[in-house]
């Protein structure tokens, strides 16, 4: 019998990785811990949406083109400064 509780609250499956069950949340923490504002949004919902998409229906095809939608913005700021 499984005894884990299933919470897609606070710990959907689909952002949970690996044998130590990392956390999407901790891991996009520590990839924007020196990133501010709306780099640091950009970078994190990228990431969100890379993190998940292999476990997500229909291919994952929509969740790449939107982690895809996030980097075209923060390359256009980069690319503006």
């Amino acid at each position: 019998m499984n005894d884990e509780i299933h919470d897609p609250v606070n710990s959907p499956s689909h952002y949970c990785k690996g044998d130590q069950g990392i956390e999407c949340i901790d891991a996009i923490d520590a990839a924007i811990s020196d990133l501010g504002g709306i780099e640091g949004h950009y970078t994190g919902s990228a990431l969100a949406y890379l993190w998940r998409w292999k476990a997500k229906g229909e291919g994952g095809a929509q969740d790449l083109k939107k982690a895809r939608w996030y980097l075209d913005r923060l390359i256009e700021r980069v690319e503006s400064r």
